[in-house]
């Protein structure tokens, strides 16, 4: 995901890593998600439906709790999108 220009943050006891998409994206986090669904059929949780008042951020998370092939699979198409 660093390869394709995520930042990601240390994950530590979960399922589920936390990402910048800054150096991808302006758009607001739900924004980012729905197009990456949509376009790259991967999808991913926006950090803004856990604050009643989100803060202005880039942040998205991702569940790993997957198949190897399955992650290089959604990590293909994801550089396919991003190209």
């Amino acid at each position: 995901m660093q390869r394709l220009g995520f930042t990601l943050t240390r994950s530590a006891g979960t399922y589920f890593q936390t990402a910048s998409y800054d150096a991808l994206s302006n758009d607001d986090d739900m924004t980012f998600v729905n197009r990456l669904t949509q376009a790259a059929g991967v999808a991913a949780i926006p950090t803004s439906v856990f604050y009643e008042r989100p803060p202005a951020q880039h942040l998205v998370r991702f569940c790993f709790a997957k198949e190897d092939q399955t992650l290089l699979a959604a990590e293909e198409r994801m550089a396919q999108y991003f190209r």
